[in-house]
Formats: C-alpha cells, sequence, structure tokens
C-alpha cells in the first residue's frame, strides 16, 4: 500500500463552500434516493451524484460522499432510464451514441447498478453491444470525500472534514477521525487526484457481447449509535398487497412496506429489537414519538416491532431531572445522535440523548396497551411494567409543568425545541389572527393521548400488577374521568369557523383558536363523547380542512394559513391516518373511507411513494398533489399509514 499526499483543499475544491451563497435547506423532492438504513445515496436520476445539495452518499449521520460521477472517455453518457427495484436498488440505463455505428437505433447501452446495504454502496456497471464490431473503452469513476454532519448539510452549512488518503491495487481508503471509508475497485487503477479519488477500467465489449465492472464502498464510523437491522422483515409483501381491494392502495403497499423495511434499525447493545428510523435523509435514528407512530399504525402487520420498539425506549427511559437533556424521571426519549445537534440559525443545541417531547411518554403507554390487546405475550407485557409504572409517574409528577391539571412543554433553557409535539415547527401553535401563543403549551391532542394512557395503564395495573398496582389503577381511572370533564370546560371553543377544540392553551390558559388538525388526534381516544367525535369528523373534511388529498395541518380560515406552510397549511400523510386511525376506532367508518380516498389520489400522485408532507393546495386547483419541496421521503410513518389505509377498507 502507499500513501497518497492529498491535502483538505485538494479534496474539497469542487465542493460548495457554504460562504458561496445564503445557506438553504436542501430541497428533496426530485432527487433519487436508494437505503438501507443506516445508509442511503442521494442523487439525480442519472445517478449521478453532486448536482443538488441533498446529494451524496450518507451513513448515520455523516455524509461520506458529497459527489460521484460516471464518465465514458470516448462517448457521452445519455441516460435514458431510471428504474428503481424496491427501496434498496436502482438501476440506470444510458446509451453511448459516440460508440455506435451509423444506424438510428442506438445499439451500445450502459446499464449502471447501484445496491445499498448497511454500511455499502456497490455499482455494477455493464456495458452491452448490439454493434457487428468490438468496442473498446475507459469508463472513470470519480469521487468526492467529505465527512460533513448531517444537520450541516441541512441548514446549508455542510463543511468538509480534513482526511487521509490512502491508496492500494485496486483499492483506496480515506479517514477522517472516526469515519473512514474503503474502496474496492477489482481491475481498476485507483489514484488521488485534485477532485477526488479515481478510478478508470479499460473495458473491452467483443461484437454483440457485454463486460461489466464493479466497485464498492465500504462505509465506516465509530460514532455510531445505530445499526441496521440484520433479520428480515416479518411480512410477505405480496401477500399484503394482494389483499387490498383497490389496485392504488395494492402499489402504494408495496412501496411503503419495502420503504419500512429499509428503514428498520437497532441499537447495537441490542441487535434483536427493531425499530423505525423516522426517515430519510435527516433522520436515520430513533425518535421516540415517529417511531411510536410508526410501530401504532403498522401494528395489524408486525406486532414484535411494536414489542421492541417500546423494549427499546424502555431502556432509554429517564431517571434524572436535567434541564439540559430535558429528561425527567420515567420521560421517554425524544431524539438519540451521535454528536450534538446545532442548528445555530434556529438558536437550537441538542445534547445525543434528548427527551423534549411531551408525547412520547403517554403514547409509549398506549402503544403498550395497544400491543397487549395484539396479542402481545404476558411474559413481555409483565417485563415492561416498571417502565409503565415510571411513566405514568411522569404524567402524574412532571408532565404538567405549571400545576394546572394538563400536561404542557416549555423549553427551560432556550436552546432545546420551542414546541414538543408534533407540530414541533417554531410557529406551529398560532392564534386565528397569526400571532404566535406563549408557553407553557398545553396541547389538546397530548391532553387526549394522556386520557388514553391513563385507562389504558390503569387497565394493565389491573392485570399485570400487584395490591399496591391496583389502588394506583383506581386512581388513574379517576384522573382520567376529571381530565374529561376538565377539557370538555376548557378546550371547546366557538368561532366564526364553528365549534371545536382549541388547538392548545397558552400559558394564560386561554384556548388557542386556531382550527387544525390535531383535533383528529381526539378521535378514538375516548376523550370526547360519540356526538363530538362526528362532529370533528365532519370539521375535517369540511373544504377548509380537507385539501382533496387529505387533511390541513391548519384550516384555510386561518390568518396563518399557507399551503406551503410546514405545520401551518400543508399535509401531513401521518397525520391524516391517525385521524383516519380514530375514525374507525369511533365507528365512524364511512368518513374513515371517504378519507382514505384521498389519500390515495395522493399517493398516486407521488408514485407511491408519499413523502413527510405535501402541498394543502386544493385538488380543485391542481390534478396532482403539489410537492413541498423540502420534505423527507422514505418517512416512516408516512408508509405506516399505508397500513391504516388497507384497515379501513378492509370489511370487518
Amino acid at each position: 500500500m502507499t500513501t497518497a499526499a492529498a491535502s483538505t483543499e485538494a479534496l474539497s475544491a469542487a465542493v460548495p463552500s457554504a460562504d458561496d451563497a445564503a445557506p438553504l435547506q436542501p430541497l428533496l423532492s426530485d432527487a433519487v434516493i436508494v437505503l438501507r438504513a443506516p445508509t442511503q445515496v442521494w442523487s439525480d436520476r442519472s445517478g449521478t451524484v453532486g448536482t443538488a445539495p441533498v446529494h451524496g452518499i450518507y451513513h448515520g449521520d455523516v455524509r461520506h460522499v458529497r459527489a460521484l460521477t460516471i464518465s465514458c472517455d470516448d462517448s457521452a453518457i445519455e441516460w435514458i432510464s431510471t428504474a428503481p427495484d424496491g427501496p434498496s436498488r436502482i438501476v440506470f440505463g444510458g446509451v453511448l451514441r459516440g460508440l455506435d455505428d451509423t444506424t438510428p437505433d442506438p445499439k451500445v447501452r450502459l446499464l449502471r447498478e447501484r445496491i445499498v446495504t448497511d454500511g455499502r454502496v456497490t455499482e455494477t456497471w455493464t456495458l452491452r453491444s448490439r454493434v457487428d464490431f468490438p468496442v473498446r473503452t475507459t469508463l472513470r469513476l470519480r469521487f468526492q470525500p467529505e465527512f460533513a454532519l448531517v444537520h450541516e448539510v441541512k441548514s446549508g452549512h455542510a463543511r468538509p472534514r480534513e482526511v487521509d488518503v490512502e491508496i492500494g491495487a485496486g483499492s483506496a481508503r480515506v479517514s477522517a477521525g472516526p469515519q473512514g471509508l474503503s474502496l474496492t475497485a477489482a481491475a481498476g487503477e485507483v489514484a488521488s487526484g485534485t477532485d477526488g479519488v479515481e478510478v478508470s477500467w479499460d473495458v473491452d465489449v467483443p461484437a454483440f457481447g457485454e463486460s461489466a465492472v464493479t466497485w464498492e464502498l465500504a462505509l465506516r464510523d465509530d460514532s455510531l449509535v445505530v445499526g441496521g437491522a440484520d433479520a428480515p422483515a416479518r411480512w410477505d409483501v405480496a401477500a399484503v398487497a394482494s389483499g387490498a381491494a383497490d389496485p392504488r392502495l395494492a402499489r402504494w403497499l408495496t412501496t411503503a412496506l419495502g420503504d419500512l423495511d429499509a428503514l428498520r434499525l437497532v441499537l447495537p447493545d441490542a441487535p434483536e429489537d427493531e425499530f423505525f428510523a423516522a426517515g430519510a435523509p435527516w433522520f436515520f435514528t430513533l425518535f421516540g414519538r415517529d417511531s411510536i407512530w410508526a410501530a401504532r399504525l403498522a401494528l395489524p402487520l408486525d406486532r414484535d416491532i411494536a414489542a421492541s420498539t417500546l423494549r427499546v425506549l424502555a431502556r432509554l427511559q429517564g431517571t434524572d431531572d436535567d434541564p439540559r437533556t430535558a429528561q425527567e424521571p420515567g420521560k421517554i426519549l425524544h431524539e438519540l445522535r451521535s454528536s450534538d445537534l446545532e442548528i445555530p440559525s434556529e438558536g437550537i443545541s441538542l445534547p445525543p440523548r434528548y427527551y423534549g417531547s411531551v408525547d412520547s411518554t403517554p403514547l409509549w403507554v398506549c402503544l403498550l396497551a395497544d400491543a397487549h390487546r395484539a396479542g402481545l405475550p404476558a411474559d413481555e407485557v409483565r417485563a415492561l411494567m416498571p417502565a409503565l409504572r415510571a411513566a405514568l409517574g411522569w404524567i402524574r409528577d412532571s408532565g404538567d409543568s405549571d400545576g394546572d391539571g394538563f400536561l404542557d412543554y416549555i423549553d427551560r433553557l432556550g436552546t432545546g425545541l420551542a414546541n414538543q409535539g408534533w407540530k414541533d415547527s417554531g410557529d406551529s401553535i398560532q392564534w386565528r389572527d397569526g400571532s404566535l401563543a406563549e408557553g407553557p403549551i398545553a396541547l389538546c391532542e397530548v391532553q387526549a393521548y394522556a386520557y388514553e394512557a391513563a385507562l389504558a395503564g390503569a387497565a394493565l395495573l389491573e392485570e399485570f400488577g400487584d395490591e399496591t398496582d391496583a389502588a394506583d389503577a383506581a386512581f388513574w381511572r379517576a384522573w382520567a374521568s376529571d381530565l374529561k370533564a376538565r377539557f370538555a370546560d376548557a378546550y371547546w371553543i366557538e368561532t366564526p369557523e364553528g365549534r371545536y377544540p382549541a388547538v392548545a392553551l397558552d400559558r394564560d390558559k386561554r384556548p388557542v383558536d386556531t382550527l387544525t388538525s390535531n383535533i383528529g388526534h381526539l378521535l378514538g381516544t375516548g376523550i370526547l363523547d360519540a356526538d363530538d367525535e362526528a362532529h370533528v369528523a365532519s370539521l375535517l373534511r369540511h373544504e377548509s380542512m380537507s385539501s382533496g388529498y387529505g387533511i390541513r395541518t391548519m384550516s384555510t380560515g386561518a390568518a396563518g394559513y399557507w399551503p406551503l406552510s410546514y405545520h401551518g397549511g400543508s399535509v401531513w400523510v401521518h397525520d391524516t391516518a391517525i385521524a383516519v386511525h380514530g375514525m374507525q376506532r369511533s365507528g365512524l367508518v364511512d368518513d374513515a373511507r371517504a378519507v382514505v380516498g384521498e389519500l390515495l389520489d395522493a399517493a398516486e400522485g407521488f408514485a407511491y411513494r408519499v413523502p413527510e408532507l405535501h402541498s394543502g393546495d386544493p385538488r380543485s386547483a391542481s390534478s396532482v398533489p403539489t410537492p413541498y419541496p423540502a420534505a423527507c421521503r422514505p418517512q416512516a410513518w408516512s408508509a405506516a399509514a399505508a397500513v391504516v389505509c388497507l384497515t379501513a377498507l378492509t370489511p370487518a
């Protein structure tokens, strides 16, 4: 092996500087992704990496490679096809007319197969010829190592790290502290160039024949806190999809279940317990709320991943009171990273283990109860009883910061998330006039989760607990009854848009009067009476809330409404699916199926890989849903929404 002298300047010469222009979050809607968590490759439709800010080869929370290109010495490559085959394999097809004969039909083709597995990217380039003479040419690969942190990429501030490059025969090794990569390129000539690492292959193709070359990148990150799941997924995609009466749902399920498979992760010290990564590209890790909801929505398909998600989060359950991490005894984790998450433009600095979520804890209890009802073995439930007691303790002792009897949140240090429900952007909790509510904020849906958790927890304590637990069960039943009565008094309001529950109470206990999709999360929890559930469902289906492609996050009647606002008018598929889930549990079957029809129209418009969110533009103004251009995809809870739709359309 020889060591090539490679400077940071040389290897990053073609990487755009954060100082070249005002930093912006990368757009994602036109990019192509191939993934197997925790590894992902983003490119354009030719497979070229580097022509857009999001492009790159990522492993965990680090973009290892910023740019990767292919070229042919004797012909331009004209790309004509992009053929995905599930989430982890894709084939790009091109023609090389510079190597062709003079007839009109293209007769020299290049097929570029890309396969992504955990920590590995493999490409096979196959030259196929239909000409009657031998073809000889040189194919070249060039890639630029970078090792920028994913949150730097997301904020538009990606900074290449200094690297060491070592070149060998048909190989290269690039190191940047705890991260690194190894290239294997059989029969290739490898060199370190001014714009990264270069590989060339002299290729001979016989008349009417073909020839192929293969290369592979093995990615390393010694700081990684998650790993890929080794076991195969427990569902049969073809069998599940065949149960869908609507062919569009069958296609959506095929894509969604493949994505859920590819999004499975484990913690290194418990490889038997899987959970769903939240989504690509920014959230390839454990998120309490996201992983719980994805498991809950997918529960009819896979009870075991619900159980393992519960166990993973129980191991990380809070034990101390720590304002920096937002940890409190019994609290369920919000987010797990390998390093601090810094977003200077928003004043956010999150530690690697962060607990800033007001809803993860009651949702954990709800998932445990759902899994038990779905047949989770009694010994597995008993093993989780200490975590259940601790979670209920958090609801009782810490979830209410100001003593008004409602669960709320406030960022105690000012460097965490300002909003700690699922709508966690800084401007998500607004009054109808567009002004922002001030905290502590008590979200309406969190009270519903807490109500459901209290009753579900009481039932579990009675079934699996001792005499002390029986007394606690009585406490929780009384607590839930009191919460339901106080919720009815405090949250219901009347505005020009009608009567509905306020999105939240602000610091002065005033009901924040915007009509939002949050009320859909109340359905099926029991916190509303049957007549009120039917009324809420009708509001969600009204044209001010229904875009025709799903339920808007905010009503068009609110001053802050904007169809491309992240949480102020867009449509989130999982959010709509949660409303469908609640409608089913409330017996509002016709409403549920009508909303599923809207989601199927949206799925069709996105070629059945539904993104994190899309625009709230009305269907009357657009024949297909308009993308939210920075939306993540695939997203676990968006994929799991397909399972909810299957359940809603399957006769009881």
